[in-house]
């Protein structure tokens, strides 16, 4: 949209200081500041890995006969990642990526362009859509909700702009059991590097001081942006009470989680390029090893809230 605001990818000292009274100003700071580099951050890509592990995350929430959804909605979209790699699987025609953070609208767009697909962009707020009523047969999100202050109004909101029938499918939201051990992992694996990294022989493996410093003030604000966490029954509880039928929480990631999580860490804290690509596949292939673990083996044993990942869906009444 042309009256969209412009990124502000380097904030001021006094932006900093609202921002931590302000989760919405933090969100948009925050993810304008990531934008240029989130994809190598999480190591997003748009080929037949993340198609896969897209197609993979919307199959394991929600029923698909197969067709593509004519025009899809992503909540928080971020770069992309989540609708453009459902698009290319075949899920969704058309689409709109929205996000609060213009910074990562911009992204998500030049990546749609790169890629050829139909896709508009939009600066939103997850809790006032911009959209008419029954605008759109699927809404879709990743890793989104846990930033929005009211989730049950974005639900509402939701609810609103698809059309009778329609399906939303929310995926990659922190429980607050598994957000707890990863964080805790994160922070062990940090400290490691970042410390063992200042001995001589490892000196080659440790980022400049000022990019460590970065970081650290980033994930520091990361503490405002990540508002909530959830146990799985009660946001099917919140998506019911907004208006959804057909509501249904799952979760996956528990050995996976414990994986994943040292690993984008250790990634981060060392230069950029350093690990190659043998250090990639060892991290994806072990991370879909373990995947397989929770999926046929310990989610029968497991609390589904102990998992890292809840992912939700439902639909619009009809």
């Amino acid at each position: 949209m042309s009256s969209d605001p412009a990124p502000t990818p380097h904030a001021t000292a006094e932006q900093v200081e609202a921002a931590w009274h302000d989760p919405k100003l933090a969100n948009v700071l925050y993810h304008d500041w990531e934008a240029g580099t989130y994809d190598g951050k999480w190591s997003i890509s748009y080929d037949e890995r993340c198609i896969d592990y897209a197609a993979g995350r919307f199959r394991a929430a929600a029923p698909w006969d197969g067709r593509p959804y004519l025009r899809a909605l992503e909540l928080g979209s971020g770069t992309g990642f989540f609708l453009l790699n459902l698009m290319q699987a075949g899920v969704a025609d058309r689409g709109v990526v929205t996000d609060l953070s213009p910074g990562m609208v911009s992204a998500a767009t030049r990546n749609a362009e790169h890629l050829g697909l139909e896709v508009e962009g939009a600066v939103v707020d997850g809790e006032h859509i911009p959209f008419p009523d029954d605008s759109f047969d699927l809404v879709v999100g990743h890793a989104v909700l846990h930033h929005i202050p009211d989730v049950e109004a974005a639900f509402r909101e939701v609810l609103r702009v698809l059309e009778p029938g329609g399906r939303f499918v929310f995926a990659g939201e922190p429980t607050t059991v598994g957000d707890a051990y990863a964080r805790r992992l994160g922070q062990w694996t940090w400290k490691a590097t970042t410390t063992l990294t200042r001995l001589g022989p490892l000196q080659g493996w440790r980022r400049p001081q000022h990019e460590l410093d970065e970081s650290s003030r980033a994930a520091a604000l990361e503490s405002v942006v990540d508002i909530h966490t959830f146990d799985p029954a009660d946001l099917e509880r919140t998506a019911t009470r907004a208006g959804a039928e057909g509501v249904r929480a799952s979760t996956e990631e528990f050995a996976a989680a414990m994986l994943g999580w040292p690993v984008r860490t250790f990634e981060a804290a060392v230069p950029p390029g350093k690990l190659g690509w043998n250090w990639a596949m060892f991290a994806y292939h072990g991370w879909q090893r373990l995947s397989w673990l929770d999926e046929h083996v310990l989610n029968r044993v497991v609390p589904r809230s102990w998992f890292y990942n809840a992912l939700i869906t439902g639909t619009k009444p009809r």
